[in-house]
């Protein structure tokens, strides 16, 4: 599913690398992006769902997103009429697959000048499937809900500054499953690679309900592993700690909205988004994808660096069961960015995108 932008350069570069790594796979493109949602009033086509009924794994590239008044204007001027509203096609894949686990893997490769520090090693869990990513929102405010919102004592003051018509909600919904489970994978990964601690980052001192779900739950899940420890912070204090002392953290984990502003900070340590690889896993399927953008304006210029998009495929391979060749490819990228033979403009080169996967391919 190359998407959108430089989605389509970046899985080109890829290709060229599992082809020269010999992956035996059958590989089937899917629509996805942008240019379905102009065309057809849906940038996650059903034919797309279906099809990924019967893979085993999916490798994704980047995908254009809009404000709503944008993405209606763009329609085609024979849906402008029809009501439809642009979802995110990523987070409606995670949600109807259920792929509750982000992992965003954060590695500062020796040699490669955009590192923060040397020697971050470091890991994100985000859960992916709820939290302010769910997509329940309202604006205006309907009357009823205002209503039942009124038996809250803090309501009153919104409604006595403001009419429904200039207030709008997002729900922040978490369960008892989803943080357990997205708790469960960080300290499984942890006791599987020799990790000592796992670090909650939440807010639980004033978003009390849901970040202090969260950390209940982690507490629960960590009594489970004697030997690891759990660390307990806020989300902004954590930023700052990363910024500061990167090297002391393993495995970090989050919910949704938290996980995902953390991740880019991690992955500015090592060199910026694109070096930033993940996956989203679920119990029958797992969508890998970089976690940088569509960058419309690169797009068919191959100009951007491909090694997230590389390393995306390095988690695809170890998903399934792959290990050989997903240590391979991991030293052939390690290799690359050591030597500097080849490097694209945001690590101070010339080279393309395709040079670069062209030299990781030699390396391997």
């Amino acid at each position: 599913m190359p998407g959108d932008g430089i989605g389509n350069d970046v899985m080109e570069a890829t290709k060229l690398v599992l082809d020269r790594l010999e992956f035996d796979a059958e590989y089937v493109q899917a629509d996805i992006g942008w240019e379905f949602w102009c065309s057809e009033g849906e940038a996650l086509p059903e034919r797309t769902i279906q099809l990924l009924e019967n893979v085993d794994a999916a490798l994704f590239g980047a995908i254009t997103s809009k404000p709503k008044e944008e993405a209606q204007a763009e329609l085609a001027p024979e849906l402008q009429s029809k009501n439809l509203t642009y979802q995110s096609p990523i987070v409606r894949l995670r949600q109807h697959f259920n792929l509750a686990t982000n992992l965003r893997p954060c590695k500062a490769y020796p040699g490669n000048p955009l590192n923060y520090q040397e020697g971050i090693d470091l890991i994100v869990f985000r859960e992916n499937t709820e939290d302010l990513y769910v997509g329940v929102e309202y604006h205006p405010v309907p009357e009823s809900l205002s209503e039942e919102l009124s038996k809250h004592p803090k309501w009153a003051r919104f409604i006595e500054r403001a009419s429904l018509d200039d207030i709008a909600i997002s729900l922040r919904i978490n369960t008892r499953d989803g943080c357990r489970n997205i708790a469960k994978a960080a300290f499984e990964h942890a006791k599987t690679f020799g990790y000592p601690t796992v670090t909650i980052v939440e807010k639980p001192n004033v978003v009390r309900e849901t970040s202090g779900l969260m950390v209940r739950t982690a507490r629960e899940v960590a009594a489970e592993y004697p030997g690891i420890d759990l660390w307990e912070t806020n989300i902004d204090a954590m930023c700052m700690w990363l910024v500061k002392n990167p090297q002391d953290y393993g495995v970090l984990v989050s919910s949704n909205m938290f996980g995902d502003i953390v991740s880019d900070l991690c992955a500015q340590l090592v060199g910026g988004l694109g070096f930033a690889s993940s996956g989203n896993i679920g119990d029958k399927l797992g969508v890998f994808e970089p976690t940088h953008g569509s960058a419309p304006k690169y797009a068919g210029q191959y100009k951007t660096n491909p090694m997230a998009m590389i390393l995306t495929s390095k988690l695809m391979l170890d998903w399934l069961g792959e290990k050989d060749e997903a240590e391979r490819l991991e030293s052939a990228v390690a290799k690359t960015i050591i030597e500097g033979k080849a490097r694209t403009y945001d690590m101070g080169g010339t080279d393309s995108t395709l040079e670069v996967a062209e030299e990781v391919a030699r390396n391997l």
